[in-house]
Protein backbone atom coordinates (compact mmCIF):
# COMPACT_ATOMS: atom_id res chain seq x y z
CA UNK A 1 0.00 0.00 0.00
CA UNK A 2 2.87 2.32 1.13
CA UNK A 3 3.74 2.02 -3.07
CA UNK A 4 0.93 3.79 -4.50
CA UNK A 5 1.89 7.26 -6.47
CA UNK A 6 -1.54 9.18 -5.14
CA UNK A 7 -3.26 8.48 -1.99
CA UNK A 8 -7.00 7.73 -2.66
CA UNK A 9 -10.27 6.09 -0.40
CA UNK A 10 -11.91 3.93 -1.83
CA UNK A 11 -15.29 3.32 -0.08
CA UNK A 12 -18.03 0.54 -1.00
CA UNK A 13 -21.71 1.08 -1.31
CA UNK A 14 -24.19 -1.95 -1.28
CA UNK A 15 -26.82 -2.68 -3.59
CA UNK A 16 -30.00 -5.07 -2.64
CA UNK A 17 -32.37 -6.34 -4.07
CA UNK A 18 -36.47 -6.99 -3.48
CA UNK A 19 -35.62 -9.33 -0.48
CA UNK A 20 -32.54 -6.87 1.28
CA UNK A 21 -29.93 -9.43 0.12
CA UNK A 22 -26.81 -8.06 -1.03
CA UNK A 23 -26.04 -8.52 -4.39
CA UNK A 24 -23.29 -5.66 -5.59
CA UNK A 25 -21.81 -2.59 -4.53
CA UNK A 26 -20.72 0.85 -6.04
CA UNK A 27 -17.40 1.59 -5.92
CA UNK A 28 -16.59 5.16 -5.06
CA UNK A 29 -13.42 6.78 -4.84
CA UNK A 30 -11.88 10.05 -3.88
CA UNK A 31 -7.75 11.18 -4.53
CA UNK A 32 -6.97 12.55 -0.81
CA UNK A 33 -5.52 15.77 -2.31
CA UNK A 34 -8.46 17.39 -3.55
CA UNK A 35 -12.22 18.08 -2.13
CA UNK A 36 -15.26 15.87 -3.75
CA UNK A 37 -16.02 19.01 -5.97
CA UNK A 38 -12.74 19.79 -7.50
CA UNK A 39 -11.78 16.30 -9.83
CA UNK A 40 -9.90 17.74 -12.70
CA UNK A 41 -12.00 15.88 -14.81
CA UNK A 42 -14.68 12.97 -14.10
CA UNK A 43 -11.48 11.27 -16.07
CA UNK A 44 -9.28 11.13 -13.14
CA UNK A 45 -11.89 9.79 -10.33
CA UNK A 46 -12.74 7.11 -13.39
CA UNK A 47 -9.65 5.70 -14.33
CA UNK A 48 -8.14 6.02 -10.73
CA UNK A 49 -11.02 3.83 -9.20
CA UNK A 50 -9.99 0.62 -12.24
CA UNK A 51 -6.68 1.18 -12.03
CA UNK A 52 -6.68 1.35 -7.97
CA UNK A 53 -9.24 -1.59 -7.64
CA UNK A 54 -7.03 -3.27 -10.26
CA UNK A 55 -3.60 -3.20 -9.52
CA UNK A 56 -3.81 -2.17 -5.27
CA UNK A 57 -6.85 -4.21 -3.90
CA UNK A 58 -7.86 -6.21 -6.60
CA UNK A 59 -11.88 -6.47 -7.66
CA UNK A 60 -12.18 -9.96 -5.78
CA UNK A 61 -11.03 -9.05 -2.49
CA UNK A 62 -13.17 -5.72 -2.85
CA UNK A 63 -16.20 -7.13 -4.02
CA UNK A 64 -16.11 -10.61 -1.86
CA UNK A 65 -18.00 -12.19 -5.47
CA UNK A 66 -20.44 -9.78 -6.41
CA UNK A 67 -21.06 -7.33 -8.65
CA UNK A 68 -18.84 -3.93 -8.77
CA UNK A 69 -20.23 -0.52 -10.58
CA UNK A 70 -18.30 2.05 -10.98
CA UNK A 71 -18.35 4.99 -12.68
CA UNK A 72 -17.22 5.78 -15.98
CA UNK A 73 -16.89 9.19 -18.36
CA UNK A 74 -16.68 9.16 -21.95
CA UNK A 75 -13.39 9.16 -22.58
CA UNK A 76 -12.67 5.89 -20.68
CA UNK A 77 -16.41 4.55 -21.70
CA UNK A 78 -14.99 5.01 -25.12
CA UNK A 79 -11.26 3.27 -24.87
CA UNK A 80 -10.29 -0.26 -24.61
CA UNK A 81 -8.69 0.50 -20.83
CA UNK A 82 -12.33 -1.12 -20.10
CA UNK A 83 -11.36 -4.49 -20.83
CA UNK A 84 -9.03 -4.98 -18.37
CA UNK A 85 -12.07 -5.38 -16.10
CA UNK A 86 -13.56 -8.94 -15.15
CA UNK A 87 -16.25 -8.74 -17.47
CA UNK A 88 -18.88 -10.84 -15.28
CA UNK A 89 -18.49 -8.61 -12.34
CA UNK A 90 -18.36 -5.10 -13.90
CA UNK A 91 -21.37 -2.82 -13.85
CA UNK A 92 -20.54 0.36 -15.73
CA UNK A 93 -22.21 3.47 -14.63
CA UNK A 94 -22.25 6.17 -17.79
CA UNK A 95 -22.58 9.14 -15.45
CA UNK A 96 -25.23 11.66 -15.85
CA UNK A 97 -22.93 14.13 -18.01
CA UNK A 98 -22.27 11.91 -20.77
CA UNK A 99 -24.77 13.12 -23.52
CA UNK A 100 -26.07 9.99 -24.49
CA UNK A 101 -26.44 9.99 -28.59
CA UNK A 102 -25.89 7.35 -31.25
CA UNK A 103 -22.70 7.08 -30.52
CA UNK A 104 -23.16 6.30 -26.97
CA UNK A 105 -25.69 3.71 -27.67
CA UNK A 106 -23.32 2.02 -30.65
CA UNK A 107 -20.53 1.52 -27.87
CA UNK A 108 -23.06 0.12 -25.27
CA UNK A 109 -24.34 -2.37 -27.81
CA UNK A 110 -20.35 -3.02 -28.29
CA UNK A 111 -19.63 -3.60 -24.67
CA UNK A 112 -23.32 -6.12 -24.16
CA UNK A 113 -21.67 -8.47 -26.59
CA UNK A 114 -18.48 -8.47 -24.97
CA UNK A 115 -20.22 -9.51 -21.73
CA UNK A 116 -20.59 -6.29 -20.12
CA UNK A 117 -22.95 -4.70 -17.90
CA UNK A 118 -24.41 -1.17 -18.30
CA UNK A 119 -26.01 1.33 -16.07
CA UNK A 120 -27.23 4.68 -16.55
CA UNK A 121 -26.43 6.96 -13.27
CA UNK A 122 -28.57 9.48 -11.47
CA UNK A 123 -31.01 9.47 -15.06
CA UNK A 124 -34.00 11.42 -15.63
CA UNK A 125 -36.74 9.67 -17.98
CA UNK A 126 -36.37 11.51 -21.74
CA UNK A 127 -38.28 9.90 -24.60
CA UNK A 128 -35.25 11.15 -26.65
CA UNK A 129 -32.89 8.24 -25.18
CA UNK A 130 -35.25 5.30 -25.89
CA UNK A 131 -32.40 3.64 -28.39
CA UNK A 132 -30.25 4.00 -25.08
CA UNK A 133 -32.70 1.98 -22.89
CA UNK A 134 -32.51 -0.54 -25.37
CA UNK A 135 -29.07 -0.91 -25.06
CA UNK A 136 -28.29 -0.61 -21.43
CA UNK A 137 -29.27 -3.24 -18.04
CA UNK A 138 -29.86 -0.76 -15.24
CA UNK A 139 -31.24 2.95 -14.65
CA UNK A 140 -30.17 4.21 -11.50
CA UNK A 141 -32.86 6.91 -10.46
CA UNK A 142 -31.66 9.27 -7.28
CA UNK A 143 -35.22 8.81 -5.36
CA UNK A 144 -34.64 12.69 -3.50
CA UNK A 145 -34.20 14.44 -6.34
CA UNK A 146 -36.82 13.07 -8.40
CA UNK A 147 -40.48 14.49 -7.09
CA UNK A 148 -42.38 11.52 -5.86
CA UNK A 149 -45.45 12.51 -7.73
CA UNK A 150 -43.53 11.47 -10.80
CA UNK A 151 -42.05 8.40 -9.86
CA UNK A 152 -44.81 5.94 -10.85
CA UNK A 153 -45.16 7.12 -14.27
CA UNK A 154 -41.38 7.25 -15.07
CA UNK A 155 -40.96 3.51 -13.68
CA UNK A 156 -44.06 2.87 -16.04
CA UNK A 157 -42.44 4.42 -19.04
CA UNK A 158 -39.28 2.76 -18.30
CA UNK A 159 -41.09 -0.56 -17.78
CA UNK A 160 -40.96 -1.20 -21.74
CA UNK A 161 -37.89 -2.16 -21.40
CA UNK A 162 -36.11 -4.90 -20.20
CA UNK A 163 -33.86 -3.45 -18.03
CA UNK A 164 -33.20 -3.17 -14.23
CA UNK A 165 -34.82 0.13 -12.27
CA UNK A 166 -32.20 0.82 -8.89
CA UNK A 167 -33.38 3.15 -6.52
CA UNK A 168 -30.57 5.40 -5.27
CA UNK A 169 -30.61 8.02 -1.68
CA UNK A 170 -33.34 5.09 -0.45
CA UNK A 171 -32.70 6.40 3.32
CA UNK A 172 -36.17 4.90 5.27
CA UNK A 173 -37.61 1.77 5.31
CA UNK A 174 -40.32 3.56 4.30
CA UNK A 175 -38.80 5.03 1.03
CA UNK A 176 -37.86 1.24 0.63
CA UNK A 177 -40.86 -0.06 0.58
CA UNK A 178 -42.63 2.53 -1.23
CA UNK A 179 -39.85 1.96 -4.38
CA UNK A 180 -40.53 -1.78 -4.01
CA UNK A 181 -44.15 -1.22 -4.13
CA UNK A 182 -43.20 1.00 -7.19
CA UNK A 183 -41.59 -1.94 -9.25
CA UNK A 184 -37.73 -1.32 -8.58
CA UNK A 185 -35.72 -4.14 -8.79
CA UNK A 186 -32.78 -3.05 -6.57
CA UNK A 187 -31.93 -0.24 -3.83
CA UNK A 188 -29.24 1.41 -2.89
CA UNK A 189 -28.75 3.10 0.45
CA UNK A 190 -28.59 2.89 4.66
CA UNK A 191 -32.42 2.07 5.04
CA UNK A 192 -31.29 -1.45 6.20
CA UNK A 193 -29.59 0.14 9.34
CA UNK A 194 -32.19 2.73 10.51
CA UNK A 195 -35.41 0.87 11.92
CA UNK A 196 -38.51 2.61 11.83
CA UNK A 197 -39.71 2.02 15.32
CA UNK A 198 -37.05 0.95 18.52
CA UNK A 199 -37.95 -1.06 21.16
CA UNK A 200 -40.89 -2.63 19.72
CA UNK A 201 -38.89 -6.01 18.29
CA UNK A 202 -38.58 -8.76 21.25
CA UNK A 203 -35.52 -9.93 21.67
CA UNK A 204 -35.91 -14.30 20.46
CA UNK A 205 -35.05 -17.19 22.07
CA UNK A 206 -31.91 -17.57 20.58
CA UNK A 207 -30.86 -13.58 20.51
CA UNK A 208 -31.38 -13.97 24.50
CA UNK A 209 -29.15 -17.15 24.65
CA UNK A 210 -26.32 -15.74 22.55
CA UNK A 211 -26.23 -12.59 24.47
CA UNK A 212 -26.25 -14.95 27.85
CA UNK A 213 -23.04 -16.95 26.10
CA UNK A 214 -21.13 -13.51 24.85
CA UNK A 215 -21.87 -12.34 28.94
CA UNK A 216 -20.76 -15.35 29.70
CA UNK A 217 -17.84 -15.93 27.91
CA UNK A 218 -17.01 -11.83 28.41
CA UNK A 219 -16.87 -12.69 32.15
CA UNK A 220 -14.70 -16.13 32.05
CA UNK A 221 -17.44 -18.32 33.40
CA UNK A 222 -16.71 -21.74 33.40
CA UNK A 223 -17.27 -24.60 31.03
CA UNK A 224 -20.23 -25.92 33.46
CA UNK A 225 -22.28 -22.37 32.60
CA UNK A 226 -21.36 -22.61 29.06
CA UNK A 227 -22.18 -25.85 28.57
CA UNK A 228 -25.38 -25.48 30.60
CA UNK A 229 -26.90 -22.59 28.00
CA UNK A 230 -26.02 -24.61 25.03
CA UNK A 231 -28.39 -27.51 26.38
CA UNK A 232 -31.11 -24.90 27.29
CA UNK A 233 -31.20 -23.98 23.53
CA UNK A 234 -30.98 -26.85 21.21
CA UNK A 235 -30.76 -24.77 17.83
CA UNK A 236 -27.16 -23.04 19.29
CA UNK A 237 -26.36 -26.66 20.23
CA UNK A 238 -26.87 -28.05 16.83
CA UNK A 239 -25.19 -24.83 15.23
CA UNK A 240 -22.44 -25.34 17.50
CA UNK A 241 -21.63 -29.09 16.29
CA UNK A 242 -21.93 -28.41 12.90
CA UNK A 243 -19.20 -25.22 13.06
CA UNK A 244 -16.69 -27.77 14.99
CA UNK A 245 -17.43 -30.23 12.62
CA UNK A 246 -16.94 -28.15 9.52
CA UNK A 247 -13.91 -28.69 7.25
CA UNK A 248 -12.90 -24.87 7.55
CA UNK A 249 -11.49 -26.57 11.50
CA UNK A 250 -9.58 -29.32 9.74
CA UNK A 251 -10.95 -32.03 12.54
CA UNK A 252 -9.97 -35.72 12.19
CA UNK A 253 -12.56 -37.10 13.96
CA UNK A 254 -15.98 -36.07 14.51
CA UNK A 255 -17.24 -34.18 17.48
CA UNK A 256 -20.23 -35.53 19.61
CA UNK A 257 -20.13 -33.68 22.90
CA UNK A 258 -20.80 -30.30 23.81
CA UNK A 259 -18.25 -30.27 26.49
CA UNK A 260 -15.94 -31.74 23.59
CA UNK A 261 -17.02 -29.14 20.85
CA UNK A 262 -16.01 -26.17 23.31
CA UNK A 263 -13.14 -27.32 24.60
CA UNK A 264 -12.21 -28.01 20.56
CA UNK A 265 -13.52 -24.52 19.46
CA UNK A 266 -11.74 -22.67 22.07
CA UNK A 267 -13.11 -19.54 23.76
CA UNK A 268 -11.70 -17.08 21.74
CA UNK A 269 -12.99 -18.77 18.51
CA UNK A 270 -16.60 -19.59 20.51
CA UNK A 271 -16.88 -15.62 21.08
CA UNK A 272 -16.32 -14.26 17.68
CA UNK A 273 -18.66 -17.11 16.05
CA UNK A 274 -21.18 -15.97 18.43
CA UNK A 275 -20.45 -12.35 17.39
CA UNK A 276 -21.38 -13.34 13.77
CA UNK A 277 -24.10 -15.59 14.38
CA UNK A 278 -26.05 -12.62 16.32
CA UNK A 279 -26.84 -11.10 12.97
CA UNK A 280 -27.85 -14.57 10.75
CA UNK A 281 -29.59 -16.01 13.40
CA UNK A 282 -32.76 -17.28 11.70
CA UNK A 283 -32.57 -15.00 9.10
CA UNK A 284 -32.99 -15.97 5.48
CA UNK A 285 -30.52 -13.77 3.91
CA UNK A 286 -27.71 -15.74 5.21
CA UNK A 287 -24.23 -14.30 4.09
CA UNK A 288 -26.12 -11.53 1.94
CA UNK A 289 -27.44 -9.89 4.93
CA UNK A 290 -26.28 -6.03 4.92
CA UNK A 291 -25.82 -6.24 8.68
CA UNK A 292 -23.64 -9.47 8.89
CA UNK A 293 -21.76 -7.86 6.34
CA UNK A 294 -21.32 -4.06 7.52
CA UNK A 295 -21.03 -5.89 11.54
CA UNK A 296 -18.08 -8.07 10.17
CA UNK A 297 -16.12 -5.95 7.77
CA UNK A 298 -16.58 -3.07 10.75
CA UNK A 299 -15.47 -5.72 13.51
CA UNK A 300 -12.58 -6.69 10.93
CA UNK A 301 -11.19 -3.36 10.15
CA UNK A 302 -11.34 -1.86 14.12
CA UNK A 303 -9.63 -5.15 15.26
CA UNK A 304 -6.59 -4.22 12.43
CA UNK A 305 -6.37 -0.98 13.09
CA UNK A 306 -5.40 -1.53 16.42
CA UNK A 307 -3.23 -4.17 15.81
CA UNK A 308 -1.81 -1.97 13.83
CA UNK A 309 -1.49 1.14 16.18
CA UNK A 310 -0.33 -1.53 18.86
CA UNK A 311 2.45 -3.03 16.36
CA UNK A 312 1.84 -6.54 17.20
CA UNK A 313 1.36 -9.56 15.00
CA UNK A 314 -1.35 -11.11 16.32
CA UNK A 315 -4.57 -11.15 18.55
CA UNK A 316 -4.63 -9.34 21.83
CA UNK A 317 -7.09 -8.12 24.68
CA UNK A 318 -7.28 -4.77 23.27
CA UNK A 319 -7.67 -5.95 19.55
CA UNK A 320 -10.37 -8.66 20.73
CA UNK A 321 -11.98 -5.67 22.48
CA UNK A 322 -11.75 -3.50 19.10
CA UNK A 323 -13.65 -6.50 17.22
CA UNK A 324 -16.52 -6.76 20.08
CA UNK A 325 -16.54 -2.99 19.99
CA UNK A 326 -16.99 -2.75 16.09
CA UNK A 327 -19.62 -6.03 15.76
CA UNK A 328 -21.53 -5.03 18.88
CA UNK A 329 -22.43 -1.57 17.71
CA UNK A 330 -24.98 -2.48 15.28
CA UNK A 331 -27.36 -4.90 17.94
CA UNK A 332 -29.48 -2.04 18.63
CA UNK A 333 -30.67 -1.82 15.03
CA UNK A 334 -30.64 -5.98 14.41
CA UNK A 335 -32.80 -6.07 17.74
CA UNK A 336 -34.72 -2.88 17.55
CA UNK A 337 -33.69 -2.29 20.88
CA UNK A 338 -31.95 0.58 22.39
CA UNK A 339 -28.30 0.45 23.11
CA UNK A 340 -28.20 1.30 26.69
CA UNK A 341 -30.62 -1.74 27.24
CA UNK A 342 -28.55 -4.02 25.36
CA UNK A 343 -25.44 -3.26 27.24
CA UNK A 344 -26.84 -3.26 30.54
CA UNK A 345 -27.30 -7.26 29.88
CA UNK A 346 -23.50 -7.90 28.92
CA UNK A 347 -20.30 -7.09 31.41
CA UNK A 348 -18.69 -4.40 29.32
CA UNK A 349 -16.11 -2.93 30.54
CA UNK A 350 -16.04 1.08 30.89
CA UNK A 351 -14.42 1.75 27.21
CA UNK A 352 -16.52 -0.27 25.43
CA UNK A 353 -19.79 0.99 26.69
CA UNK A 354 -18.38 4.20 26.57
CA UNK A 355 -17.46 3.88 22.84
CA UNK A 356 -20.73 1.95 21.94
CA UNK A 357 -23.14 4.78 24.07
CA UNK A 358 -21.50 8.24 22.90
CA UNK A 359 -18.39 7.43 20.30
CA UNK A 360 -16.23 8.31 22.86
CA UNK A 361 -12.10 7.33 23.98
CA UNK A 362 -9.87 5.37 21.95
CA UNK A 363 -12.73 2.66 20.61
CA UNK A 364 -15.09 5.22 20.14
CA UNK A 365 -12.93 6.81 17.60
CA UNK A 366 -12.26 3.65 15.93
CA UNK A 367 -16.01 2.95 15.82
CA UNK A 368 -16.54 6.85 14.16
CA UNK A 369 -13.63 5.99 11.22
CA UNK A 370 -15.12 2.61 10.80
CA UNK A 371 -19.11 4.35 10.33
CA UNK A 372 -17.60 7.32 8.04
CA UNK A 373 -15.95 5.20 5.96
CA UNK A 374 -19.14 3.33 4.91
CA UNK A 375 -20.81 5.87 3.82
CA UNK A 376 -18.26 7.09 2.46
CA UNK A 377 -17.94 10.46 4.26
CA UNK A 378 -13.69 11.04 3.14
CA UNK A 379 -14.16 14.45 5.12
CA UNK A 380 -14.80 13.67 8.49
CA UNK A 381 -12.48 9.76 7.71
CA UNK A 382 -9.74 12.52 6.86
CA UNK A 383 -9.94 14.55 10.51
CA UNK A 384 -10.39 11.48 12.51
CA UNK A 385 -7.22 9.40 10.77
CA UNK A 386 -5.30 12.42 12.15
CA UNK A 387 -6.96 11.89 15.59
CA UNK A 388 -6.51 8.32 15.95
CA UNK A 389 -3.16 8.72 14.51
CA UNK A 390 -3.05 6.44 11.80
CA UNK A 391 -1.77 6.71 7.86
CA UNK A 392 -3.89 6.43 4.71
CA UNK A 393 -2.14 3.64 3.46
CA UNK A 394 -2.71 1.96 7.01
CA UNK A 395 -6.38 2.27 6.40
CA UNK A 396 -6.38 1.49 2.81
CA UNK A 397 -4.61 -2.34 4.46
CA UNK A 398 -6.86 -2.28 7.22
CA UNK A 399 -9.93 -1.77 4.81
CA UNK A 400 -8.23 -4.85 2.46
CA UNK A 401 -7.48 -7.18 5.41
CA UNK A 402 -11.54 -6.55 6.59
CA UNK A 403 -12.89 -7.34 2.81
CA UNK A 404 -10.82 -10.36 2.52
CA UNK A 405 -10.93 -11.75 5.99
CA UNK A 406 -15.46 -11.05 5.52
CA UNK A 407 -15.28 -13.83 2.29
CA UNK A 408 -13.26 -16.10 3.96
CA UNK A 409 -14.84 -16.58 6.99
CA UNK A 410 -18.61 -15.97 6.51
CA UNK A 411 -18.21 -18.64 3.68
CA UNK A 412 -17.67 -21.46 6.33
Amino acid sequence: MGKNNENFFLGRQPILNRKQEIVGYELLFRATTVNRAEFESYSQASTSVITSALSNFGLQEVLGGKVGFINVYLGLFLSELLELLPIGQSVLELLENIKLDGQVAERCRELRKLGFKLALDDHVYNPDYHEIYSAVDYVKIDILETSPEQLPEIVRKLRQWPLKLLAEKVETFEQFETCAALGFDYFQGYFFERPVVLNRKRLDVSGRAMLTLLQQLTADAPLEELEQTFKENPSLSYNLLRLVNSVALGMREKIKTLRHAILMLGTNHLRRWIQLSLFSGNDSRGIDNPLLEMAAVRGRLMETLMLQKLQQPSSSEQSEEAFMTGILSLLDVLFETPMDEIISNLNLNEEICSALLDRSGRLGDLLLLAEKLEVTDFDAVTSLLERCGITLDELLAAQLEAFNWRSGIIAH
